[in-house]
């Protein structure tokens, strides 16, 4: 008999093997593989979220994207296989280690964090290079790679999470992670800290089985959301999640939720801090992730940055998806719940800011710290605003804000 070819014609075990291989020659520190049957369940759970209105926020998520990203077959005809793969991004904070946190506040030592500046908090993802490079980069890189180990090309199509396909849907399906309840993949290797890409592809690669673990009676998640955005176990209100309205929300924050938010300032990662299956997360090594200067951003410094400054700062980062003026805002709320007098002034300055939206969390912020001189600026910037909606901000702010001598004048 012939000696069988392992390169060139692979038994499926040896395919799978090889795919190991390369996925950690490219980068990834999980591998999985899915079937490429209809994602029937989790299109008919999504459309439904949609209809409840939990996307609301989302315009680019609509059912037409739904119905296209859980059927393989329309992303690739003659799909026969969706590898799945994940990338550990998970680097600890320098001073301490917030897994060991238990409550809702972990994010309050980050306050006044170094050299008496205030400072506000980054989710751990976005600080470093924008992943959805990083994971395209090496998506391309594995497939070309497979493609050169078997001597032929065949047919694939990559995506991360601004693709159509359910990410976490495929993830599970896999048997990369479960769902927790907090909505995110949770693996047994790395936890949840960890981003997800997929590779739709001809190959007749074995799939994995889906892991048989659950969260179990564990729902520390659900109420250390400040903003309530767990509204049930695995349903999150995209509406209140910190992570929208930092980043995708571009109007002004809902009043009831602005104190709820702390000092985050992009993204959140509250429910993943106080997640139990994340207590042994393991550090990346990889550089394109752990950037310190981006970690706990000096809040007025952030305040007071012009575009040019802005896009020097944060250019290739996440950062950049919550743009000039949101990330402003952000600021403004931020120093408005740390309450540090000596941010009166900066914020005092912002009343004055070219942007309303910046005027309006301005004044909240000044609001919310109170005192004489917050009152004060606020009365003279209501002077001179002819902004309805920043008028009315200020109005409200001055309720806030009314020093404790002239209550009952």
């Amino acid at each position: 008999m012939p000696e069988h070819n392992a390169a060139a014609n692979p038994t499926p075990a040896e395919l799978r093997r090889l795919l190991d291989r390369l996925a950690r020659a490219a980068g990834f520190d999980l591998v999985g593989v899915a079937d490429d049957a209809d994602f029937d369940a989790d299109r008919t759970e999504t459309l439904r979220r949609i209809d409840a209105g939990l996307m609301d926020g989302l315009p680019w998520f609509t059912k037409d994207r739904v119905a296209r990203g859980t059927n393989p077959q329309e992303l690739l005809p003659g799909a026969r296989s969706i590898i799945t793969l994940g990338l550990n991004y998970y680097v600890p904070d320098a001073d301490a280690d917030d897994n060991d946190n238990d409550n809702a506040d972990i994010d309050a030592a980050a306050l006044a964090a170094g050299r008496g500046q205030i400072r506000g908090i980054v989710a751990r993802y976005a600080r470093g290079r924008d992943y959805h490079r990083v994971m395209k980069r090496r998506l391309r890189r594995l497939t070309l790679d497979l493609s050169a180990a078997l001597g032929r090309q065949f047919a694939a199509r990559w995506y991360v999470d601004d693709g159509p396909m359910l990410d976490r849907a495929a993830a599970a399906r896999a048997g990369l992670g479960w769902f927790g309840k907090n909505g995110n993949i949770l693996t047994p290797q790395l936890g949840s800290w960890i981003l997800l890409g997929q590779i739709v592809t001809d190959l007749p690669l074995p799939p994995d089985a889906p892991l048989a673990k659950t969260c179990g009676q564990c729902d520390r998640c659900i109420p250390a959301c400040p903003t309530n955005a767990i509204v049930a176990p695995y349903v999150v209100d995209n509406r209140r999640c910190i992570s929208y309205l930092t980043i995708e929300h571009k109007g002004a924050i809902p009043r009831e939720l602005r104190a709820s938010i702390g000092n985050w300032v992009f993204g959140c990662d509250i429910c993943q801090d106080v997640c139990p299956v994340n207590r042994k997360a393991q550090a990346t090594d990889d550089a394109n992730f752990g950037r310190r200067d981006l970690a706990h951003p000096d809040l007025v410094a952030l305040l007071q940055m012009d575009e040019t400054q802005f896009r020097e700062h944060f250019a290739g980062t996440p950062l950049m998806r919550a743009k000039w003026v949101g990330m402003r805002r952000n600021a403004c709320v931020a120093l408005g719940n740390a309450g540090a007098p000596e941010s009166i002034p900066p914020l005092a300055q912002a009343l004055a800011d070219p942007e309303p939206l910046v005027r309006q969390h301005a004044a909240w912020a000044l609001g919310r710290i109170g005192g004489t001189d917050a009152t004060a600026a606020l009365r003279s910037a209501l002077s001179i605003e002819t902004d309805a909606a920043v008028r009315e901000e200020i109005g409200l702010a001055l309720d806030d804000a009314l020093a404790p001598d002239e209550i009952g004048r």
